[in-house]
């Protein structure tokens, strides 16, 4: 009888993250990202309102 080897195994505990102290540059890029992230999506929507760009192409006519 060794012990109980046969039990339920716990995994180890992982550390805590420590919450990173932001300086005044993370905070400028992070905004800087969001706002272009907000113009992409309304570039996104102003594109999907409009039809096909190359309209102007090779027509062929019904007759021959």
């Amino acid at each position: 009888m060794s012990g109980h080897e046969d039990g339920k195994k716990q995994p180890l505990k992982q550390p805590k993250k420590q919450a990173k102290d932001m300086d005044e540059e993370d905070r400028a890029f992070k905004k800087k990202q969001k706002e272009k992230q907000k113009k992409l999506e309304e570039l996104k929507v102003k594109a999907a309102g409009k039809g096909p760009l190359a309209t102007s192409g090779i027509h062929k006519s019904g007759k021959r």
